[in-house]
């Protein structure tokens, strides 16, 4: 088994994610990210679900290590969830793993039997207020 063999090994699903501390927690931002690869099963047919999962949150002490937040992402492929029943699950792993000013996960599921299902779910710091918008001319 070569380098390459060995780290390929060590990419496996995982049920959790892991942290880094926040650079910045004195200050709010956005951190972005796209997840266009989410798969899941219909628990119905057992036929694949695919979505592309937008997750924005703002910190408050920790981050989300990205290549845990894919394996752990990976997890669903073989499991069956309803759209809504999943995309509620991540939001709370997240929100429990790293405890975020403000946590929103959007799941944009494909078209299926003619119907797309978009859900959308926030966590919220208790007390936490946004900003307010900025509007530029």
């Amino acid at each position: 088994m070569d380098k390459n063999d060995t780290a390929a090994a060590k990419l496996e699903p995982r049920t959790d994610v892991e942290t880094f501390p926040n650079p910045r927690p004195e200050i709010d931002y956005t951190i972005e990210i796209q997840i266009p690869e989410f798969t899941c099963l219909c628990p119905k047919t057992g036929q694949p679900d695919f979505a592309v999962l937008e997750l924005s949150y703002v910190p408050g002490d920790l981050c989300v290590e990205l290549k845990s937040l894919k394996q752990y992402i990976w997890s669903f492929r073989d499991r069956g969830a309803f759209h809504e029943a999943v995309t509620n699950e991540i939001a709370d792993l997240l929100a429990n793993a790293l405890t975020p000013r403000y946590l929103q996960l959007k799941a944009k599921f494909n078209v299926r039997g003619g119907i797309y299902t978009v859900v959308v779910v926030e966590r919220r710091a208790p007390g936490w207020q946004s900003p307010e918008a900025i509007s530029l001319p």
